[in-house]
């Protein structure tokens, strides 16, 4: 589901027309899928208790590509890191098509807690999301905000701390959470 993120811009294309060989060519074409591969390897070696593997995965992760990102943690598919040198992404739990632009750092406050996310939300570059705040579907955090407490689903926030500048309309968002099932995607 992750590349199914990178075939087309701004859009989730079906599972099923990524071949084989196209999805070589993206993992060749796109240094934040190749991050995805590994955690998501990374992920499967933690499950079947691989020893050394996700040590190793890890660090891969760190010195080659720049992120941190913590192997193992519940990520829905389709994570999108479009600049991923500099992000650190520890999240408690992170929900489906979720965006991240660059240099975000989601993780710990003061705490030993991480921050819950939900469907379709979306991070700015510089932003920064911390402890166990939750963030509901289809959320955005601008660029820079500093998020401490809890995102309303569909709403934008801004700002250090981050404040809720505009919250969706409920059809919006059921629209966008529950798209119609006509076989068609948009």
């Amino acid at each position: 589901m992750d590349a199914a993120r990178w075939v087309q811009p701004g859009k989730v294309v079906p599972i099923a027309t990524i071949t084989p060989l196209r999805l070589l060519g993206l993992l060749w074409r796109y240094l934040p899928l190749q991050i995805m591969a590994w955690f998501r390897f990374g992920s499967w070696c933690k499950r079947r208790r691989i020893p050394g593997a996700v040590t190793i995965i890890q660090q891969v992760l760190y010195l080659i590509y720049g992120v941190q990102i913590r192997v193992g943690a519940p990520i829905g598919g389709g994570l999108y890191i479009a600049h991923p040198i500099g992000c650190v992404i520890v999240p408690e739990r992170m929900g489906t098509n979720c965006s991240i632009i660059a240099a975000c750092t989601i993780g710990m406050r003061n705490e030993w807690e991480f921050p819950h996310f939900g469907n379709d939300v979306f991070v700015g570059a510089g932003a920064r999301v911390l402890g166990a705040v939750r963030v509901g579907d289809s959320a955005k955090i601008g660029a820079n905000a500093v998020v401490i407490d809890d995102v309303p689903t569909g709403a934008t926030v801004v700002g250090v701390p981050g404040r809720v500048k505009s919250k969706a309309v409920p059809a919006v968002i059921a629209a966008t959470t529950n798209p119609p099932s006509n076989g068609h995607h948009s």
